[in-house]
């Protein structure tokens, strides 16, 4: 059976390429997002998160393409995936980044439960372990950073995803329904690869992200294994790619860039230090798309 799968952000970096992946895998997928999706197969709904009727109307909405269908009656819905957000600090006050996030997410999720809809995915945020957007540069309490790791932001955007997942946690007691976060790393689309040997050159520059990304088509993996992934209850994953963006053994970025840092357990020799174990042992994530199938190395 088609599952349908309602999409918030769609039209975004991570969300357009995340909901080609659904769509190829046959889910029907309606897209609520400010901006329209460029892409015939799915529709954009045009919604504000922040507007609670709003996102209590879209989400008991008609998912289909035309407003000529056949049947404009609206279909139960198999889950919510929520991308939607101010993606980073620094492109509205951080007041604003904090508003919309965090009560954007409570409105999705309040919708979604009281609509009795089983599964909500939701989009967190590999800022979260408080290095990225820190003041200045710090060292992490240890390697690998693990979905256990005491997160300790210091801005406004991470806060709103701890807060978020926070919100996820409450509306899964409550209610019983699946509610996944997902702490997405640095999204990187196909073409993006071109960039890699530049970061090879100064490999101090992607530091602060701990050298973390994760493919776009690879999240659109994850995804499909969380919606997919039935009674966890409320859990939380890191969505990154197997080993780091970097040409340089893991032990040797942790020795010149985070030197001193504890390192809990044995890691492979370009192992990421944004670990996706969790997201492989359970829900069976397997990498498609690593750094080495489109960047040459001498």
């Amino acid at each position: 059976m088609t599952k349908r799968i309602m999409f918030t952000g769609g039209s975004g970096k991570a969300g357009k390429h995340v909901v080609q992946y659904l769509v190829d895998a046959g889910y029907q997928v309606l897209n609520l997002d400010t901006k329209p999706l460029d892409n015939p197969k799915v529709r954009t709904l045009i919604t504000d998160i922040t507007d609670s009727g709003q996102v209590f109307n879209a989400l008991s909405s008609y998912m289909g393409l035309h407003e000529f269908d056949p049947s404009l009656r609206p279909q139960p819905v198999d889950a919510v995936v929520h991308f939607a957000a101010i993606p980073r600090i620094m492109l509205t006050p951080d007041n604003e980044v904090f508003r919309i996030n965090t009560m954007g997410t409570y409105n999705v999720i309040e919708a979604a439960t009281k609509l009795g809809i089983p599964k909500v995915i939701i989009a967190s945020s590999e800022t979260t372990y408080g290095l990225v957007f820190s003041n200045e540069p710090r060292n992490p309490v240890h390697f690998p950073l693990e979905e256990d790791y005491p997160v300790d932001p210091m801005d406004s955007y991470a806060l709103s995803k701890i807060c978020n997942e926070k919100t996820a946690k409450a509306f899964a007691l409550r209610t019983g329904t699946d509610i996944y976060a997902l702490r997405i790393g640095n999204v990187i689309e196909p073409h993006e690869y071109d960039l890699f040997p530049k970061w090879f050159a100064d490999p101090g520059f992607r530091k602060r992200i701990t050298w973390s990304y994760i493919d776009a088509r690879d999240l659109g993996q994850i995804t499909k294994l969380a919606i997919e992934k039935d009674g966890l209850g409320f859990e939380i994953f890191n969505a990154a790619n197997d080993e780091t963006s970097s040409d340089l053994p893991t032990q040797e970025l942790i020795d010149r860039f985070y030197a001193g840092t504890p390192v809990i357990r044995e890691l492979g020799k370009y192992e990421g230090l944004l670990s996706n174990r969790k997201a492989r042992e359970v829900l069976g994530f397997r990498e498609e798309h690593s750094w080495r199938k489109y960047v040459k190395t001498d």
